[in-house]
């Protein structure tokens, strides 16, 4: 095929989109033709480095092989079943690899743990946590069935999330989302969602004035005996990548211990290995109630799953959770082989070196920068926040990188963050290619408002 009929399929494909795709759903200009590894190419061919990772769904890159073949083994059995009609195994393997993958504390380390009716737990703090799992199709849902679940154990309606959360588009997690771009217009939303600040040393607040803060919502808006569950981000994703530190979440824990209330960790776009840990709770010092994975674990299917201790999920009657493509048998099956190489210790060994490899490089990077303010993340969930709290900056910046073949996000309330996840099976060379073009943008969006 030519450059021109190339193009003409690129302009073919971006014309119709215009015209049968809802403006609702913002797309940039690439056309994917194909993808593998760390590498994008477009219908005309050119080659992009992924730093984008289909918002953190490619932690193990394009088409891993493993992946591919346990997708096409899976294939070649049944497409869909639907578990309310009969059950299969993979549904029920994931379940049970998610059980061994707990990110249990030591004995001691908990002095509660919240029982179903809401009260203080028996303070055994056991290491061995028995849990249980529902499969759904996406992060939002997920959230949602996390949420059904705390109320149902608790018999409370209320839910407290924080300043710059993302938890999903769909009606109870717009209201739980704090970016206004994801619920304008979209009202009324969901009642009995409570919002208090969260740790953001960049801008100011530390973790002791995001506890007064808390304090001051339950002393004026919502009795902490009516609130079922606290959901939060161990990495605050859409918010701007601000790690919540370890002695913030481990008081949260505390005050959920202390009124029976369900800690609710949203790991969707945080676990899955981005963090350098299976689970970012893992380097917390901290139990969940319930855990809430998604993106990655699919291998690039449609793939969620709260996972939980088992008395909070059998707290809702049979009947009450579910749903027709939840868990379907070709994503469970993608997701065993995904969880196999996220578990491998070279896989761990990697994520870490990673980390270190992408820290180092914004570290000289930001100084160099006069855009950038702050380089933060955790393992190798990076990113830089840029001065200016304007959109600005980050979508020159995004624009100059795509011109150059690197795939960037922009995030942030502000959308002034410049996030960074690029698969963790991509090589140093591509690493550090990577880190070249992010700077060069860097540079002509800053020569650009000079």
């Amino acid at each position: 095929m030519s450059v021109e009929e190339r193009a003409s399929a690129a302009e073919r494909v971006l014309a119709a989109r215009g015209r049968y795709v809802a403006r609702g759903v913002a797309t940039p200009s690439l056309v994917v033709a194909r993808a593998e590894g760390a590498r994008v190419w477009d219908v005309d061919g050119r080659e992009y480095l992924d730093f984008a990772g289909g918002i953190a769904c490619q932690n193990l890159g394009h088409g891993p092989s493993s992946v591919v073949a346990a997708i096409h083994e899976q294939v070649d059995r049944y497409l869909h079943q639907c578990f309310m009609v009969g059950t299969y195994e993979p549904y029920v393997e994931v379940c049970r690899r998610l059980d061994e993958l707990w990110p249990a504390v030591a004995e001691g380390d908990r002095n509660f743990r919240p029982g179903v009716d809401g009260s203080p737990g028996d303070g055994s703090g056991r290491r061995d946590t028995a849990t249980k799992s529902i499969l759904v199709n996406s992060g939002a849902e997920a959230i949602e069935n996390a949420v059904k679940i705390a109320r149902a154990a608790t018999g409370r309606p209320g839910v407290v999330v924080f300043d710059r959360a993302f938890h999903g588009r769909t009606s109870l997690t717009m209201a739980m989302t704090a970016k206004l771009v994801y619920k304008q217009g979209f009202g009324p939303l969901a009642a009995d969602v409570h919002r208090a600040a969260a740790p953001y040393p960049f801008r100011g607040i530390s973790t002791e004035e995001a506890l007064a803060s808390l304090e001051l919502l339950f002393a004026q808006d919502v009795d902490p005996r009516s609130v079922a569950c606290m959901v939060l981000e161990p990495v605050q994703g859409e918010g701007g990548f601000i790690p919540m530190p370890p002695e913030f979440v481990q008081a949260l824990r505390r005050i959920c211990d202390e009124h029976g209330i369900v800690y609710v960790d949203d790991e969707v776009q945080a676990g899955c290995g981005r963090t350098g840990t299976l689970w970012a709770i893992e380097q917390l010092g901290v139990e969940p109630d319930l855990l809430v994975s998604g993106k990655t674990l699919g291998g690039g299917l449609p793939l969620a799953a709260v996972t939980g201790r088992t008395e909070l999920m059998d707290a809702v009657h049979p009947g009450g959770l579910g749903g027709t493509f939840g868990g379907n048998p070709v994503a469970c099956a993608a997701a065993l082989a995904v969880l196999d190489e996220l578990t491998a210790p070279s896989f761990a060994e990697r994520s870490r070196h990673v980390g270190s490899l992408l820290r180092a490089g914004l570290e000289e990077i930001a100084p160099r920068q006069p855009l950038v303010g702050e380089a933060r993340g955790l393992g190798p969930m990076l990113a830089l926040e840029l001065r200016k709290p304007t959109p600005d900056a980050a979508r020159a910046t995004t624009a100059a990188a795509f011109e150059k073949g690197l795939l960037l996000l922009a995030c942030g309330l502000d959308g002034n963050v410049i996030r960074l996840l690029p698969p963790l099976t991509a090589s140093d060379e591509e690493l550090e290619r990577g880190l070249g073009l992010l700077e060069e943008a860097l540079g002509d969006a800053g020569a650009d408002r000079a």
